[in-house]
This record gives C-alpha cells, sequence and structure tokens, in this order.
C-alpha cells in the first residue's frame, strides 16, 4: 500500500511534467509573438489578436488599441492576427482588403510596403534569439563560466580514439586548427562531425602530436532525452583534470552568449544537414512529447537549467520558424523576397498552393517527431499503469 508522503511525491512528480512545459513553451512563444506584435505596431498595423495557445478561450481581455489579448486552451504555439488576415498563419484574406475604408487600409498588414512586412515578419525569430542571448548574458555575469581541461583521462577499448593512437593523459590543444580550451568544447565539435575525419593537436610528453579521428554513431542512454544517436570517438575527461571557475563582466558575457547562440544554431544546422546526407539518424527530432518530457527532467534541477532549456528551445524555435517553407516566417520572407524582386506579389493562387504544401511539410513532421516521442509516451503510459 502507497504511503501518504509517497503519494504526495508521485502527484508532484507527474505534475511537474505538464507544468514545466506549459512554463517553458509559454515564455518562448510570448517572446516570439512580441516581437512580432512590436514591430506591428511600430509600423502601423492593426493586430486584432495576440494569443498564446490555439482553439476556445480560457481567458482574455482587450487593450486601448482594441487588440484582444487571450490564453487559449490548447498551448502548442501561439499567433499574431492582423486587421487583414484569414488565418492565424497569417495568409492574407482578398475580400478583407476589398471591403476595407481607406482608413482601415491604413493599417492592414497586407498593405503595407514589402519591407515593413518582411520586418514584421522577421522580428519573431529574431526576438527568440535575443531572449536566448539575454538568458544566456544574465546567467554568465550572475554564474560565470567554468571549464574543463580538456586532458584525456580514459580512451575505451576498441573505440576509433583508440584506433587513432589517443592515449591517457594526453591534452587537445587543437581540433581542426582550432584552439581548444575546455572539454565541453572538444565534445561540442565532435558531436557535430558525424563520419568526417577531424585533426587533433594533442600535447604528449611536452611534445606536439597529430592525430586523426573519425567519430561513429553510438546509441547510448541520456538522463534526460532518453535513447540518443550521437557521433563519438570514445574518450573521457581525466579525473584530475584541472577546472577553471572565473567571474565575466556585462560586455563579455553578451559576448559569450551571442557564441553559445550561434554554436546551437549552428550544431542544429549541422544535425539537419547530416540527417539530409545520411550521415546522422533523425531519432533526436521530437515534438510536444519530448519537450515536456525534458521540461519535466530539468525543472527537477532548480530553475538556472530550466532557464538554460529556455534559452536552447527558444533558439530552436527562432531557427526553425526561418525555414523557407510556406506557412512558417522563412515561407514568407521566401515570398517577399520573391516579390521584391518581380516588384509585384505572387499571385493569389500560387500562395494558396504554396501555403498548402507548407501545411502539408508541416503536419508530416509532426507526425514524425510524434513517432520519435512514442518510447516516451510508453514510458509515461506504464508509469501511471
Amino acid at each position: 500500500m502507497e504511503t501518504a508522503p509517497s503519494l504526495i511525491e508521485n502527484i508532484t512528480s507527474t505534475l511537474m511534467f505538464p507544468l514545466a512545459f506549459l512554463f517553458v513553451l509559454s515564455v518562448v512563444v510570448f517572446f516570439h509573438e512580441l516581437g512580432h506584435f512590436l514591430v506591428a505596431r511600430w509600423c502601423g498595423v492593426t493586430v486584432k489578436a495576440f494569443s498564446i495557445g490555439f482553439g476556445r478561450e480560457i481567458w482574455g481581455f482587450y487593450d486601448r488599441h482594441g487588440t484582444r489579448w487571450r490564453l487559449a486552451w490548447i498551448p502548442l504555439g501561439g499567433y499574431v492576427k492582423f486587421l487583414d488576415d484569414e488565418s492565424a498563419a497569417s495568409t492574407p484574406s482578398a475580400e478583407a482588403l476589398r471591403t476595407m475604408t481607406d482608413e482601415e487600409r491604413k493599417g492592414a498588414f497586407h498593405a503595407k510596403p514589402v519591407w515593413q512586412r518582411a520586418a514584421v515578419v522577421a522580428a519573431g525569430p529574431i526576438a527568440n534569439f535575443i531572449l536566448a542571448v539575454v538568458i544566456f548574458s544574465v546567467m554568465l555575469a550572475i554564474y560565470g563560466v567554468t571549464t574543463l581541461e580538456p586532458r584525456i583521462g580514459k580512451v575505451v577499448p576498441g573505440s576509433p580514439a583508440e584506433a587513432a593512437g589517443f592515449l591517457p593523459g594526453d591534452l587537445v590543444e587543437k581540433i581542426q586548427g582550432k584552439e581548444i580550451n575546455d572539454f565541453a568544447e572538444l565534445q561540442h565539435i565532435v558531436s557535430t562531425h558525424p563520419a568526417e575525419a577531424l585533426e587533433f593537436v594533442i600535447e604528449r610528453a611536452g611534445k606536439p602530436v597529430v592525430l586523426v579521428v573519425k567519430p561513429r554513431l553510438q546509441e547510448h542512454e541520456d538522463a534526460i532525452s532518453g535513447k540518443v544517436t550521437r557521433p563519438v570517438i570514445g574518450i573521457m575527461s581525466a579525473a584530475g583534470a584541472e577546472r577553471l571557475h572565473r567571474r565575466v563582466g556585462p560586455v563579455e558575457a553578451v559576448g559569450l552568449a551571442v557564441d553559445r547562440t550561434a554554436m546551437i544554431v549552428t550544431g542544429t544546422l549541422g544535425y539537419v544537414a547530416d540527417v539530409i546526407r545520411g550521415r546522422q539518424k533523425a531519432d533526436q527530432l521530437g515534438g510536444p512529447i519530448r519537450i515536456a518530457e525534458v521540461s519535466g527532467q530539468v525543472a527537477k534541477f532548480g530553475i538556472q537549467p530550466l532557464l538554460h532549456l529556455i534559452a536552447v528551445i527558444s533558439v530552436s524555435v527562432g531557427l526553425i520558424n526561418l525555414f523557407p517553407v510556406p506557412l512558417l516566417d522563412g515561407g514568407h520572407l521566401m515570398f517577399y523576397a520573391i516579390e521584391a524582386i518581380r516588384r509585384q506579389p505572387l499571385s493569389e493562387r500560387t500562395q494558396e498552393i504554396g501555403f498548402r504544401i507548407g501545411l502539408a511539410i508541416v503536419l508530416m513532421l509532426m507526425v514524425f517527431a510524434t513517432f520519435n516521442d512514442l518510447p516516451i509516451l510508453k514510458k509515461w503510459l506504464s508509469a501511471l499503469g
């Protein structure tokens, strides 16, 4: 029979996943839509609604400009709807534009110059990147930077590193010509270069030695993400490796935050490229279920890791939205670039076809991501049973 303390602990643990998920996703979505909203207002666009979530409204209010701020039941995104939008995806409504008065047309999004429309659309992803930089900057300014000397403590038998000639005690100085000062930098480079020969310069007995190693894909259990497949070479850090902690000023913190944000962008793009080229498996692509799982796991470690997760997801959301897929922000920007070159917008029919194709792509990706997340869902159901 379950005791009261263990019952309370189970209930608390169960509630942590949805609450952490709602917190993480709501913050990311809010700042994304806030970027669209603020630049739209600056451009004189009339905003009808600012929504966090989709579907039926839970709570809302009107501001002095007539915008309906709303919280909806389905917490899987959000939208800013303009006066002449046909849908939450900001597809133009030709009928609405035709029936508007001259005064109303002044606030119509689709009647604005192409550069203003592009600025409004780009503002959402940019806001995501800014949010990440702000979070990383604050965390770095408060907690400082900790680096771990990139000294090898163990070489896994039968690994690519052993075959390449790595030995315990080797100090990694450079990889592909890039100076390495932290073991985490080494891990990042290896994880983003699957099946690619990497040139290491190491210090051994006071002398430089050049070794070439090719990472291989290996499945392992991650404490947060579950089973994942990642490139590895088979080395571990030394137990006695020097760990350095230093404080950083506000300016340096911002610079390091930008570097971290850029690292996430390049890592994500590299992973997507490797999936397309067949170098990596697509099992790391996840949807809301995985975000909920990771959010709940990370929340157990406190507010600092949770804020870090918000920054990482914010970068990912901003980057994904810039992909040139109709329906996403990048798709709108692609249409506006074509319009700027042609000096006239694409026909309504062409745009409609594009949005339908975009919707199909987005839906297929959602189904694929959900399929990847089924093991997590099964774990949840078995825990409940």
